[in-house]
């Protein structure tokens, strides 16, 4: 067997004594009795034995030790009442809508596997949760915008990195300066955020705590060094820390800058960044490190946001509806060639998905035999539905099945044997064999992954359980205990999201009209409509419903954060053949973006193309003109719109009102 195969019998050997012996153990009783560790010298028995403990703690497994106060032994204790779950009161509708969320999430999530996993210990031994995806699963389309074929890899190999504190090198682009250097980093923690994922970690460069996406790292990830162990997490350390505010606020404060907002905009500022400032009778309050990031914030409002102090920041506005008026009114730029692609050896093959700790699989896997047993002492399961519920390759599936066979309790006693006949397993429950029955305590890994489900698709979760998504995170963390799934304060914008979520979702299932409050782009007021909904897509970052708007009868697609209100009509409606939210997507126009050297990389991160002076160039299928006014404006003048020829006339004509718009607002302060 091969070193982690020996380790990992060893370790759920050493798991499976100390639970069946239930008293303190020394050091001198695991190494006589675990085999693996038997034939070892003292030197190396005590170097494997701190390490196992060490990679067992982090698994999860609660593992006491305490000194003996007569003869100053340490003393091994594990306790099962805290090695199992404990009882999860978890509705079969609630955990069928966890479910639906891993049908949801499989193909665009780098987590699918350790969520199944999770899942699979949440619902042993209870009936009927492997049935058809529920009606909501089939109304809902996740779209990941940000997710490539080679990112679960690079997940992976950080996540290893991170559970085992591994110190890694990589190459890193930097998108400031536009260079690439190896970095060498302890990474810490994977943050998602807005999208992106991100590693923070102690960058020992430079030796301070930095976070990078992970998109920027170029090439392999490689292990620093042969050790089985290369650092100690910072104490005190918490990722969320290094969770980024809205762009304007990355970085050393400056000041305070007051916003007027509109009526009908109030509200939306509120939900979306009540968290970074304040509303004080119609005007936004927020602190600020980059006047440029705020003021491409109050443009993509276009009017609806108007700055008020400090004055530098009126200026900064201004310049840029000045540049933005003068790059439309004026002759196109000149649009240089594409430049060179990068060459197929410089881009990183595709790589396989975050896989769950093979401890942990063992672990569920043993429980799940053992309960298929029940209180016989023998069973017969089709192997397929074995491969199918743990994602185990059928080539593979006997190789896990011994290495279950060698998980011992000293003396001789092991847990289960099993063997594979033909399409058939055949498992005797061995003696202690019940010790195992029950659902292990998730790893942290599996833990994270149903805390990062709950943030893509939570909302969902809950509308599927008729459970508020509070109520089942509640519940996850009481079971969960100490890898405290929700540490994180939860924005204002997911609890409304949850509700409209609900709304539409249930509209969607009894086909019932939904009345909307909403607010499109470039408008100062609401508008009530009333729809028959659809389909709900989550395309991260953002929540969209797609409807047939009866108020303008037509297809529409709305974006929830945008939605103040949905409440559901008594009138029903039946679903219109040939609906398909695809025609949404690449309804509208067709515009064509050159953007200048200053803004190009990030625009290339998005899809744009490299032109060969350093320029970017993009064609985009927009349904909203209005949106893609707010977003050239946003660009501050970097943006040039190219295509089609009366949109373009339409920004400049835009950026003149609205400078002479705070022209007008400045003399009226004045007076």
């Amino acid at each position: 067997m091969s070193h982690d195969t020996d380790k990992l019998i060893r370790q759920l050997s050493l798991v499976a004594f100390l639970m069946a012996e239930r008293r303190p153990l020394t050091a001198r009783d695991v190494k006589q009795n675990v085999e693996g560790y038997q034939e070892m010298s003292d030197e190396a028995f005590a170097r494997r034995f701190y390490s196992d403990r060490a990679e067992l703690l982090a698994l999860g497994v609660p593992l006491d030790s305490q000194r003996d106060e007569f003869t100053g032994e340490e003393l091994y204790r594990l306790s099962s009442e805290r090695y199992f779950l404990p009882p999860l009161e978890l509705t079969d509708e609630e955990l069928a809508a966890l479910q639906t969320c891993l049908y949801l999430l499989e193909g665009q999530f780098a987590y699918a596997e350790p969520l199944r996993l999770a899942l699979q210990n949440l619902a042993l031994g209870r009936p009927g949760l492997d049935g058809a995806p529920t009606e909501t699963a089939r109304a809902v389309e996740l779209h990941d915008p940000g997710y490539s074929p080679e990112l679960p890899g690079r997940l992976a190999k950080l996540e290893g990195a991170i559970s085992k504190s591994r110190t890694l090198k990589f190459d890193y682009w930097s998108i400031m300066r536009d260079e690439q250097r190896e970095r060498t980093l302890n990474p810490y923690a994977l943050l998602f955020d807005r999208g992106q994922w991100y590693v923070v970690g102690l960058d020992l460069d430079d030796d301070g705590i930095k976070t990078f996406r992970v998109s920027r790292i170029r090439g392999e990830i490689r292990l620093a060094t042969r050790r089985e162990r290369d650092f100690r997490l910072t104490e005190g350390f918490d990722a969320e820390d290094y969770r980024q505010g809205p762009p304007w606020q990355v970085g050393d404060a400056k000041g305070e800058a007051q916003i007027e907002v509109a009526g009908d905009t109030a509200w939306w500022v509120d939900r979306l960044f009540g968290r970074h400032g304040r509303i004080e009778d119609g005007v936004f309050i927020t602190g600020y490190s980059h006047l440029g990031q705020l003021s491409s914030w109050i443009l993509r409002q276009d009017g609806r946001a108007v700055p008020l102090a400090p004055p530098e920041l009126r200026r900064q506005v201004r310049a840029d509806l000045d540049l933005v008026q003068k790059r439309h009114a004026e002759r196109p730029p000149r649009i240089a060639a594409e430049a060179a692609e990068a060459t197929a050896d410089q881009e990183e093959r595709p790589a396989s998905p975050v896989p769950p700790e093979r401890f942990g699989l063992l672990q569920a896997l043993l429980a799940y035999l053992l309960d298929r047993c029940g209180d016989e002492t023998h069973a017969v399961i089709p192997a397929a539905d074995i491969s199918e519920r743990f994602n185990i390759p059928p080539e593979s599936l006997e190789e896990h099945l011994q290495l279950l066979y060698l998980v011992n309790f000293g003396g001789g006693c092991y847990a289960v044997y099993t063997e594979l006949h033909g399409d058939r397993v055949h498992v005797d429950k061995e003696l202690f064999g019940d010790t195992f029955r029950s659902p292990p305590r998730l790893t942290p890994l599996e833990a994270r992954a149903i805390r990062l489900a709950l943030e893509f698709v939570g909302p969902m979760i809950a509308a599927d359980a008729h459970t508020p998504l509070e109520r089942v995170r509640q519940k996850l963390e009481e079971t969960f205990g100490e890898f405290d799934l929700g540490h994180a304060a939860e924005p204002r914008s997911a609890r409304a999201e949850e509700k409209l979520v609900a709304t539409l979702s249930e509209g969607i299932r009894q086909h019932r009209v939904v009345e909307i409050e909403y607010q499109k782009e470039g408008e100062d007021t609401l508008s009530t409509r009333l729809v028959e909904p659809h389909v709900i897509e989550r395309q991260l970052p953002y929540w969209y419903v797609h409807t047939w708007d009866r108020t303008r009868d037509g297809q529409r697609s709305f974006r929830l954060d945008r939605m103040r209100s949905a409440r559901m009509q008594r009138e029903t409606f039946k679903p219109r053949e040939g609906f398909r939210p695809d025609h949404l997507r690449s309804a509208g126009v067709v515009a064509r973006i050159w953007y200048s050297k200053k803004i190009a990389r990030w625009k290339a991160e998005e899809g744009a193309r490299l032109l060969s002076d350093g320029a970017a160039l993009a064609d985009k299928a927009v349904g909203s003109e209005e949106w893609l006014v707010g977003e050239i404006l946003a660009d501050r003048g970097e943006a040039v719109l190219l295509e089609p020829d009366g949109l373009r006339k339409r920004v400049a004509d835009r950026a003149k009102a609205l400078a002479r718009e705070l022209r007008v607002s400045r003399v009226a302060a004045k007076a």
